[in-house]
């Protein structure tokens, strides 16, 4: 919104000169980031004792040898403020006429909203277990996947570049693998789908999501970035994407509100995310995925997520289902490192550690390729 002041009062030697700074994407970023990341903090502390006013606390389930009796009467639905921060800081410096930053924008409203009625229906019935059903909240992750697919896949609503449109693309090769066709419309259901679920999954211990997820966000706005960028895309040899840089700047504000985020979650958490909080991250993140057609590269960069959504199918479906015992101790993955004994704290920043390692080999992608 900011950049219309460019348009509106630049002038190269005029008294609002300095307004040019409005006009570059990377000046632009860090304004959004700064200011998600402010919002977060100025805002988390008021956010956190009006959810406990409303008795908008934790139900945490019963692990068995796991103590969770202090986290009991946290606050929930703390994403909120990641939500409202990131919002604020897109709406405040990216260029609202933007199709990818208006699709994205998009997704953030669906699963908040998804998130914000499952977190409530908990509540209400103050159990962790009555939330929305899982098979209706996967159907509304589809239905948005599955209209997202279509759009970018459409010639006449897709922003993309035409080879761009239908193709999937692998991290380090440095030419699409497949033309999927109409396949694409499937791929980018399954990624959204997926990587709601998985930061979902993920959100269980204090900082645990959120640090992996704004590394994930920080690695799709460095491709944005380079994507929509002529000079940095042909030397890196990847097909233009005009207007995807945008995109870096609405990464930056998440990233941003992320931080902010943590000051409170970070061990002991005086606030918990929620499906409010997770569910637009990581649907964000899958939305991020299929803009950018870099879908595979969320396996890459969300590592962590990856392995607790696969704990999660290795222990239910095959152990519990097919045969009929446990494969690991406790699914999803860091309830497994509890149950051995491990500090929760020590759990949250080794996954901190391997998320940092697969940022940096996913932007080594860039070059190496």
């Amino acid at each position: 919104m900011l950049n219309l002041l460019y348009d509106s009062f630049f002038e190269p030697d005029g008294p609002f000169s300095f307004l040019r700074l409005f006009n570059y994407i990377t000046s632009r970023a860090m304004f959004a980031a700064l200011t998600g990341l402010a919002i977060s903090v100025l805002a988390g502390q008021r956010g956190i004792l009006a959810l406990f006013r409303a008795g908008l606390t934790d139900r945490v389930r019963d692990y068995g040898v796991i103590d969770v009796s202090g986290k009991r009467g946290t606050p929930t639905m703390g994403g909120v403020i990641i939500v409202v921060a990131t919002a604020v800081a897109a709406l405040l410096w990216c260029d609202l006429s933007n199709p990818y930053v208006l699709l994205v924008g998009g997704s953030l409203v669906w699963f908040s909203a998804l998130g914000l009625v499952d977190d409530l229906k908990k509540n209400r019935h103050r159990d962790s277990e009555k939330g929305l059903s899982r098979w209706p909240k996967f159907g509304l992750q589809a239905v948005f996947g599955i209209g997202l697919g279509i759009i970018l896949y459409l010639p006449a609503t897709s922003p993309l570049p035409p080879e761009l449109r239908d193709v999937l693309q692998l991290p380090f090769v440095k030419t699409p693998v497949a033309t999927l066709g109409w396949g694409s419309v499937l791929l980018t259901a399954l990624i959204i789908t997926f990587a709601a679920n998985a930061v979902n999954f993920a959100d269980g211990l204090d900082g645990l999501a959120v640090v992996p997820a704004f590394f994930v966000a920080a690695v799709y706005g460095v491709f944005g970035y380079v994507l929509g960028n002529q000079v940095y895309s042909s030397y890196l040899q990847f097909i233009k994407m005009p207007g995807a840089g945008e995109l870096a700047i609405f990464c930056a504000g998440m990233v941003g509100a992320s931080v902010g985020f943590l000051w409170y979650n970070a061990y002991p958490a005086e606030v918990f995310m929620g499906d409010a909080g997770s569910l637009p991250l990581g649907g964000v993140l899958g939305t991020l995925a299929a803009l950018l057609r870099q879908e595979v590269l969320f396996l890459l960069a969300g590592g962590v997520f990856l392995a607790e959504v696969l704990s999660v199918v290795l222990q239910d479906w095959v152990g519990l289902r097919i045969l009929k015992r446990r494969i690991i101790y406790r699914a999803p993955l860091h309830h497994t490192f509890q149950y051995m004994g491990m500090a929760e704290t020590k759990i949250a920043v080794r996954f901190w550690i391997v998320s940092g390692l697969l940022m940096v080999i996913s932007l080594v992608s860039l070059k190496v390729r």
